[in-house]
């Protein structure tokens, strides 16, 4: 067989020739020779749909597809979809239906509808759902993506020019608008990690442990290093010469490539980079380890048998997270973390009831499957900084670990953070970024690694569980006690479990007023992949126990289960457990409003179910979130934020908030990329936190702006008081009008900043006087702040004579955690206080400022 082939064939409308090897896939050709990026490697099997592109009309799956069947065919991509600078309709109807979320697999969905639309101009329902069987989605239910197909089949839906000017629209939140990076997924021009490119960059791959649990004896990579191309080659017995090689968020017990010892089948031994991905793999192969097996545990009972093999014989560092830094493992054991809470007395509750009903239930460990695998690409600069690329819902949590590992400023690390194809909670805290910095660091040129679909299974998973469950009732109905004990399995190193069983186990009585609980949990190490954060952190686990039960109470005592329900509800404002946090929500109109939505009191067709279940989830307290809102000379706005576009719409909402309170359109107003190096602090994007807190705290950014501005209009419009309000991008007092650009003519900065945070706390009694008296400190200083920005301009020395009083700035930098406040006069205005305030440090001190009567 030859060594390449000469294909020649039309994409997009153009011709292209190429030399290809007979084993190159479309899939890669299109991606890495020809930069047409839309089309997005996934499940590399032919499963999922992400890279389905069309060969003569027809749907096909590019990363099987070999590059030399396409000779002398016309393919088309997403890219070809638009015309002339408009999106086609059927595109059109993707950003109308708001069909989009994270976007990975929004290629693909149009390029298979695409053929179905060429061939049946109007398919059913039923058509369209058996043609997109092939295309995974793993964000949208996929209610969206069929209704915007039929739409286009029906005619709803036109082609719009992207140059369309700007709708002038003030009054955005809760509207329903278009997706800020709708445009830009549908179009194939949205760019993710595995998509990135760097000039020099090395391919990764890691050579995985074929062993749950083994002894390395030896490693030759000899052949490996001297092979044309590869520029490092890395096992664990190198790291210590180039970094600390443990990291986790609760315990630092995972090496980023085993040391010694691989604790799981998958674990990374051997990492390598080179000029591309075929001479990675050929390295790998050329490497010989030999392994003295060990004896393993895969699952919990074998785990928790006395005398069981343990995982770990020492104990592990703590990790970055102060509220974990307590735990300790129980030594001889592998258990890792316990948990108990109790109040009451269960046991004489639970021989009192008339109801005690009980069961155990096993819960499967299961895989996060995102669209976007992992993937990580970094970058060291000359100065001994590193930037790294990454696929990561807490970008600022990687860059601790970083700063511990390497040993390296947490200034000089900048993570930045694309659109993320989703996360599920399994793109939390580091998982591929140690590898590929320390691979940068050896190679001396950027590094990217990307994760496949059998890689991403081999490393994070959702922990499995075991739960036994005694829940007592009275005759009444009336819940009295709840006794739970579960175990956890973590895997080969604990991640985030143990804040994920104390978080699950803790809230195990659900939405319920239970006066007898006893709560206790294990966590469990195992020769496991590593088990991490979920969707529900632990709590859907528990709660589908306890509702189930609750079920087979009402059923012996004769109730409606909803009702039952509604009879232990807690109420809005009790608190959850005694001083703890009062409940915020209303948990018995929310039951009413969903049995009223599923028809539950009336009858139902005899091949259909009904249930109903509640559920009660912690969220992550205490919590900060800080935002920065520029407002520019022209009245558009950046907004400067960290939460993770995970297919969420937190750049949209994020606008929204702007917009309405600045007054401006929304599409004056951008939303910056996540960049540690530029963007503020936020503690994670999860736990349904981005709206809530990254949110409010644009919203006071925001809200901030107008106040500044407002101030500069009074002294403009010669008031001081009265009833000032944002509309139209003008200000108003009464019947007078000041547009911003006079206001802007007032100050003698063409913009105005702010930066705020939130702080959400424990809810107890003692955390909200806290929070107010913080509130009132930082009002002070506030005013204190205010006053040291104003400076008087005065044409004569004499006190009184001539005064007129002109702002000295509107960008206002300020919060820390603390609640401090940081602004200072700046220095070329210092010349300009009042003399007696001259030769101070701008910022150090109050600086009296007569006002204007």
């Amino acid at each position: 067989m030859p060594s390449s082939f000469d294909v020649r064939f039309r994409v997009n409308g153009g011709t292209v020739s190429l030399t290809v090897p007979p084993e190159a896939l479309l899939l890669d050709v299109l991606r890495d020779r020809l930069g047409l990026k839309g089309a997005k490697r996934s499940c590399d099997m032919q499963v999922c749909g992400a890279c389905t592109v069309l060969v003569d009309g027809d749907a096909v799956s590019a990363c099987t597809y070999l590059a030399v069947e396409v000779d002398g065919r016309e393919v088309t991509t997403v890219e070809g979809l638009e015309q002339a600078e408009q999106l086609s309709p059927l595109q059109q109807a993707f950003v109308d239906r708001g069909s989009v979320q994270c976007g990975f697999c929004t290629a693909g969905m149009l390029m298979t509808a695409s053929a179905l639309l060429a061939e049946d101009r109007t398919p059913t329902r039923e058509q369209v759902l058996h043609e997109l069987r092939g295309n995974l989605c793993r964000c949208t239910g996929y209610q969206k993506i069929v209704e915007a197909i039929l739409g286009c089949a029906n005619g709803d839906s036109r082609p719009v020019p992207h140059d369309h000017a700007p709708r002038v629209e003030f009054h955005v939140v809760g509207r329903s608008v278009p997706r800020r990076d709708a445009v830009e997924k549908v179009t194939g021009r949205a760019r993710y990690v595995s998509d990135l490119t760097h000039p020099g960059m090395a391919h990764a791959r890691l050579l995985r442990s074929p062993y749950a649990h083994a002894r390395i004896v030896r490693i030759d990579t000899s052949r490996a290093r001297q092979l044309a191309g590869v520029h490092a080659v890395l096992t664990g017995a190198d790291l210590q010469a180039v970094c600390d090689p443990y990291h986790g968020p609760a315990f630092r017990d995972r090496p980023m490539l085993a040391i010694d010892v691989a604790r799981y089948e998958g674990e990374p031994v051997v990492a390598v980079a080179a000029e591309d991905d075929a001479i990675a793999d050929r390295a790998l192969e050329l490497i010989e380890i030999e392994w003295e097996e060990l004896p393993a545990v895969t699952t919990l009972a074998e785990a928790l048998e006395p005398g069981a093999a343990l995982v770990h014989e020492r104990t592990p560092l703590a990790g970055h997270f102060a509220d974990l830094s307590s735990l300790r493992p129980e030594p001889g054991t592998n258990v890792c973390h316990r948990f108990d809470y109790a109040r009451g007395r269960v046991d004489d509750a639970l021989a009192a009831a008339d109801v005690v009903v009980e069961d155990t239930f096993a819960f499967p460990r299961v895989q996060h499957v995102s669209m976007e695998p992992h993937a990580a690409l970094a970058a060291w600069d000359d100065e001994g900084g590193v930037t790294v690329w990454a696929s990561t819902q807490n970008p600022f949590s990687v860059r601790v670990e970083l700063a511990k590992m390497f040993g390296v400023p947490l200034g000089r690390i900048r993570i930045v953070v694309p659109l993320v194809g989703g996360g599920f909670g399994g793109k939390t805290y580091a998982k591929l970024e140690p590898i590929v910095v320390a691979l940068a660091r050896v190679a001396r040129r950027p590094v990217r690694l990307i994760a496949s679909v059998d890689d991403a299974f081999r490393t994070v998973r959702r922990c499995d569980a075991r739960t036994t469950v005694r829940l007592g009732f009275a005759g009444d109905g009336t819940l009295r006690a709840v006794d739970c004990r579960g175990d956890f399995d973590v895997g080969a190193y604990a991640d985030i479990g143990p804040r994920i069983i104390q978080k699950g186990t803790y809230t195990a009585t659900g939405p319920y007023r239970v006066p007898h609980v006893r709560l206790a949990s294990r966590a469990v190490y195992t020769n496991t992949t590593p088990g991490g954060a979920f969707r529900g952190f632990g709590v859907p686990e528990l709660a589908w126990a306890v509702e189930s039960l609750v079920d087979e109470a009402a059923r012996r005592l004769d109730r409606d289960p909803v009702e039952l329900r509604r009879q232990n509800l807690l109420n809005h404002g009790e608190e959850f457990a005694p001083g703890d946090t009062p409940i915020d929500g209303k948990f018995e109109e929310s039951l009413s409003r969903a049995a009223e939505g599923i028809r539950w009191t009336q009858a139902t067709a005899a091949d259909r179910a009904r249930g109903v279940a509640m559920m009660l989830k912690a969220s992550i307290a205490p919590s900060v979130s800080e935002a920065i809102v520029r407002l520019h000379a022209d009245a558009s706005v950046t907004v400067l934020a960290s939460t993770v576009e995970l297919g969420q719409g937190a750049r949209t909402v994020m606008a929204q908030i702007a917009a309405e309170v600045l007054a401006v359109p929304l599409d004056y107003v951008t939303v910056l990329t996540p960049d540690t190096s530029v963007t503020p602090y936020d503690q994670t994007t999860s736990s349904s936190r981005s709206t809530t807190l990254v949110g409010r705290a644009v919203q006071e950014a925001a809200a901030d702006v107008v106040a500044q501005l407002i101030r500069i209009a009074s002294i403009r419009l010669g008031v001081r008081s009265g009833v000032r309000r944002a509309r139209s991008r003008s200000l108003r007092h009464g019947g007078r009008r000041a547009h911003r650009s006079r206001c802007r003519r007032a100050g003698a900065d063409g913009g105005a900043a702010r930066r705020q945070h939130a702080i959400l706390g424990n809810g107890s009694r003692r955390g909200r006087d806290q929070s107010r008296r913080r509130d009132r400190r930082d009002h002070r200083r506030r005013l204190c702040l205010r006053r040291g920005r104003r400076t008087l301009h005065q044409s004569d020395p004499v006190r009184g004579a001539g005064r007129r009083r002109r702002h000295a700035g509107t960008r206002a930098y300020a919060t820390r955690r603390d609640g401090l406040q940081r602004g200072a006069t700046p220095e070329r205005h210092a010349r300009r206080l009042p003399r007696a305030a001259r030769g101070r440090r701008p910022g150090a001190s109050r600086v009296p400022v007569r006002r204007e009567r």
